[in-house]
């Protein structure tokens, strides 16, 4: 090959290659974020505000971004600011799907069924339990008769999955003390107080360690996973818990597992007209910085992408779905379950407007609606869990 030839096949290499790098660069788009951004999350010290602040120094080292985490005490607290424009996103707990259904704190004129969307969520090695105070020697859930059992006020979530766990031993909140609290940290303060004998947490989270380091202690008593009674009763309660084999929390280690149940916590949700760039990018920088974050809490862990249950109850919002998409860890079967799940929301809420449309009273509103729900529901071919 001539010297002139080789010249020209050489600058042919260098401009195909040159193409190639500026196709690449294109796809490759930087990840942008606004300058500040605010999320809410459970109370100081829990292990969903710990995971929050760590994935928010990411935010802060890599992009400049100023993350503010706002603690709520209930899922109300929580809620609310994501609702009102106050917050992107939430890092929030199961009270995600009351919200999307409309139930319980979420039946209210005020509130409504609401489209949420998961952009991602934390799934560790820990459980959700009723842990109980050691010191009254309770065995199993049963063992809960006659005693004092928190009920936070204005916190369906952390409610309803007691009352689950109560189920599992067979019994309802008749047939234990009902105390109230008004807020996570006062229930897990009231326990140590010994003004209760259980309270719900995920096993990680900062108050258990300060239980099982009291003079009362710590232990989870078991949902077994060979006890379909046990678990029909919490299903017909709860329809998110999962069977799981918790090696982390307070008083659990690989060596003394916990045999229960858990779902995703924290679940980092936002509202489904979010901008799906900013989504898309805030669950591409979650995932390509889980090295500089996974070890900040115990639970941290739970967001590495093999970790993720994309087949849940709430759907993923379509930012986040693109990325998945384009790292290929999401399959058409997946994206039927998505949809299918956006078909409720939308089921949902076009029956609450024209519940609203046709029920202007504030008295008896929250009734009406949950007998509109379920019916709608129905209709479209769905379980509407509570009837």
């Amino acid at each position: 090959m001539g010297f002139a030839k080789t010249l020209v096949w050489v600058l042919l290499m260098v401009g195909s290659l040159g193409a190639a790098w500026a196709e690449v660069a294109q796809t490759e788009e930087p990840i942008e974020f606004p300058s500040t951004m605010a999320w809410s999350a459970y109370n100081l010290g829990t292990t969903g505000y710990n995971q929050a602040v760590a994935i928010g120094k990411v935010l802060k080292d890599n992009y400049d971004t100023n993350l503010r985490v706002l603690p709520g005490k209930n899922d109300v607290s929580r809620l609310l600011p994501l609702q009102r424009g106050r917050v992107q996103f939430s890092a929030n707990g199961v009270a995600t799907y009351f919200a999307q259904e409309g139930v319980f704190q979420f039946a209210g004129k005020q509130w409504g069924p609401m489209r949420l969307r998961i952009v991602m969520a934390s799934n560790g090695e820990s459980n959700q339990a009723l842990g109980v105070a050691a010191d009254k020697g309770i065995a199993n859930y049963s063992d809960l008769r006659g005693k004092r059992v928190p009920y936070v006020r204005g916190a369906p979530a952390l409610n309803v999955t007691t009352e689950a766990f109560l189920a599992c031993g067979g019994l309802t909140w008749a047939d234990v003390e009902r105390v109230d609290f008004p807020g996570y940290s006062a229930m897990w303060n009231g326990i140590v107080n010994d003004q209760v004998d259980a309270a719900y947490a995920t096993t990680v989270s900062g108050p258990t360690r300060k239980l099982e380091a009291s003079p009362r202690g710590i232990f989870w008593p078991p949902a077994p996973h060979d006890d379909p009674e046990c678990w029909a009763r919490m299903a017909k309660i709860v329809p998110f818990f999962t069977r799981h084999m918790a090696t982390r929390g307070a008083g659990i280690s690989k060596t003394n597992p916990h045999e229960g149940a858990t779902y995703p916590y924290p679940i980092l949700i936002t509202l489904a007209e979010r901008d799906a760039d900013l989504v898309h990018d805030l669950a591409k920088a979650i995932h390509i910085h889980y090295d500089e974050y996974r070890t900040a809490d115990p639970g941290s862990i739970g967001w590495a992408m093999d970790r993720q249950v994309f087949r849940w109850v709430v759907p993923f919002h379509e930012g986040a779905v693109r990325y998945f998409k384009s790292i290929g860890v999401w399959d058409d079967e997946t994206q039927t379950h998505n949809d299918r799940l956006i078909q409720r929301q939308d089921v949902l809420a076009q029956a609450w407007q024209a519940h609203k449309a046709s029920y202007p009273e504030k008295e008896g509103f929250a009734d009406a609606w949950a007998k509109v729900r379920v019916s709608a529901l129905d209709a479209n071919g769905f379980d509407p869990i509570w009837r």
